[in-house]
């Protein structure tokens, strides 16, 4: 990833440089065959060429490569709501309509009385309605939709938000329209240019002069917050959002150094000003775990102290909050290997947040993938972090809810583990059960969040969206399981999914993962045993695996040949096709968990 593509950013740097910035990401070689290829659709309100090349540079740095289609300047709506031939055969996965308050037909008039705004209310929104119901039912593919900036003048001033025949007060009714319409409607997600308009300051973003010279609905330096934004979005439909933040202690969650300081005199609490700041990026921070992002301590300190300034009374965040703690002299870069290690993630999935420009620089340089943004004052750190769109949200499923209760209970199954010498015998006393199942329509967000997101014990690394698990779901020549599991120390949720497309009589298995969390737990034995039954029921005659190599799915490389199968083929690259010959009658494997 480079770095001048990281928030904060320098936008006028990234306009200049754009073409050269380019070449940097696409001469990555090792990256070249593991990025996702994916076509996206720009319908454009305005001038789009500038949005379409930064878009192109932040998805490229995200591991996505993308092709796009470009519509004709302002022919968004013909191009949603009549046929199109070229978008048709361009066939998008996802559709950005990138449209600004210059696109809203008619304003109140302030002749009109309340019924005829409201009339003109509804006829503005339900032309966007008609743009994103032909979209879906044409291509029925993620929709990316602009809300609406504020108008850059006020004929009321403060009022203009009051009237009912004020323009501000018309757009605020028209976004609070579009939010509605997106709560109910999981595949169209809401560009909220109207945050980051005023983020960025609305004079500068709405300079009419570029609207004028170059029919750019926001001024070009602003362009690449807006392709940020949007590409943050796009990574996040593809599971590339980070997963939990490591972070230090010492001027990172209290001012001062605990070990030098003592307890008492350390910077947290309502006394200074800094000590404010400093409580409420803890608060922050614990809003964070409570939506499932993981927190873990990686501090050079002993850990007497690192408690001692966690039970601090003015300290938000508790020892409980956090799923691992690392405080020792180790090197940084080896403690976080660690936690990742223990909390079975990638560690290129988790942020590293440290005020130590050196210590930032030690466990970026030694671990390829890790971010660790530029934090400077503490007044800042808020900003940079949720700006920085680590865990931009595209929904709020149950299982993110309970994430960092399962990540808890996973470490106290760890501490039993230790008590038995036999394994089958720790397994028994977890007490497991599992449900596996046809996908059902109630669990296809959970559904599609673990195909993008898993990526360790993932054969094929087929990513879906839930519109396409729906269409799977919906298609007889599909055979579907998705396996939950529960034991003594609680719910674990969905945690592994199978997808087999029987053609004549072999069932080719399209994609089988199953969530890190769960691993040597003989999971995978309960969901083989299912859909060699399934097999056998409809009478086919084999099973076909495929296991396609990624940078991070190398322990599931011999996953068939040690289940039964038979290597059949091996391309250059690693990639193996294997076939299990169904015989009957056929012996369990799983012998550890009761499956209902």
């Amino acid at each position: 990833m480079l770095k001048e593509l990281e928030y904060p950013f320098d936008s006028s740097f990234i306009l200049k440089k754009k073409k050269s910035l380019k070449r940097s990401l696409l001469s990555n070689e090792n990256q070249n065959n593991t990025r996702l290829k994916k076509n996206i659709a720009i319908l454009g309100g305005g001038t789009t060429n500038d949005i379409k090349l930064v878009l192109e540079l932040f998805l490229l740095n995200e591991g996505i490569e993308p092709q796009f289609y470009e519509s004709e300047y302002n022919s968004f709506y013909e191009d949603a709501v009549f046929e199109n031939e070229k978008l048709a055969s361009f066939k998008p996965d996802i559709i950005y309509v990138c449209t600004s308050v210059h696109n809203i037909i008619n304003f109140p008039e302030f002749t009109d009385d309340k019924k005829a705004v409201d009339d003109l209310l509804e006829t503005e929104f339900s032309r966007y309605i008609q743009i994103w119901e032909s979209l879906t039912s044409k291509y029925n593919v993620p929709i990316l939709q602009n809300n609406f900036e504020m108008p850059y003048f006020r004929l009321l001033g403060n009022r203009d938000c009051v009237d009912y025949r004020g323009k501000v007060n018309f757009v605020n009714r028209l976004n609070l329209k579009f939010s509605e319409y997106a709560c109910e409607h999981k595949n169209l997600h809401i560009v909220d240019i109207n945050y980051i308009s005023s983020s960025y300051g609305l004079s500068k973003w709405s300079d009419p002069f570029y609207y004028y010279m170059y029919k750019y609905c926001l001024a070009v330096p602003a362009i690449p917050v807006l392709s940020f934004n949007v590409a943050n979005i796009v990574k996040a439909i593809y599971g590339k959002n980070k997963k939990g933040l490591v972070l230090d202690l010492d001027n990172t969650l209290w001012g001062g150094v605990i070990g030098d300081d003592g307890v008492e005199g350390i910077s947290l609490g309502q006394e200074t000003s800094d000590g404010q700041a400093y409580q409420d990026f803890q608060r922050y921070l614990k809003s964070l775990a409570k939506i499932g992002i993981t927190l873990s301590v990686c501090s050079k300190n002993d850990e007497k102290n690192a408690l001692l300034g966690l039970n601090h009374p003015d300290s938000i965040l508790k020892k409980d909050d956090f799923v691992q703690i690392k405080a020792n002299w180790n090197n940084k870069d080896l403690n976080f290997k660690e936690i990742a290690n223990d909390i079975n993630v990638s560690a290129d999935s988790l942020v590293f947040v440290d005020d130590n420009p050196s210590e930032r620089d030690l466990v970026t340089s030694q671990i390829t993938g890790v971010i660790a943004p530029n934090i400077e004052d503490v007044t800042s750190y808020i900003s940079t972090i949720d700006r920085s769109g680590f865990f931009e949200n595209i929904s709020l499923s149950e299982d993110d809810l309970k994430r960092n209760e399962m990540y808890k209970s996973n470490q106290q199954r760890a501490n039993l583990k230790s008590q038995f010498k036999n394994y089958g015998e720790y397994l028994d006393s977890l007490e497991m059960k599992a449900q596996i199942k046809p996908f059902e329509p109630l669990y296809f967000e959970r559904i599609s969040q673990l195909t993008n997101k898993s990526n360790q014990f993932n054969l094929t690394t087929l990513r879906l969206t839930e519109n396409e698990i729906e269409k799977i779901s919906n298609n007889k020549r599909y055979l579907t399981f998705y396996g939950k599991l529960t034991d003594k120390f609680g719910d674990n949720g969905i945690v592994s999914l199978v997808i087999g497309e029987i053609l004549d009589d072999v069932l080719h298995i399209r994609l089988w993962l199953m969530s890190c969390r769960v691993l040597k737990r003989d999971f995978e034995l309960a969901m083989l045993d299912r859909l060699i039954e399934a097999a056998i029921t409809m009478k086919l005659s084999c099973i076909v695996g495929y296991y396609f190599r990624t940078d991070k799915n190398s322990m599931v490389s011999e996953f068939y040949g040690t289940h039964g199968f038979k290597k059949i083929s091996e391309d250059d690259k690693g990639n193996t096709v294997w076939k299990y010959e169904i015989n009957t009658p056929y012996q369990k494997s799983n012998q550890h968990i009761c499956v209902e």
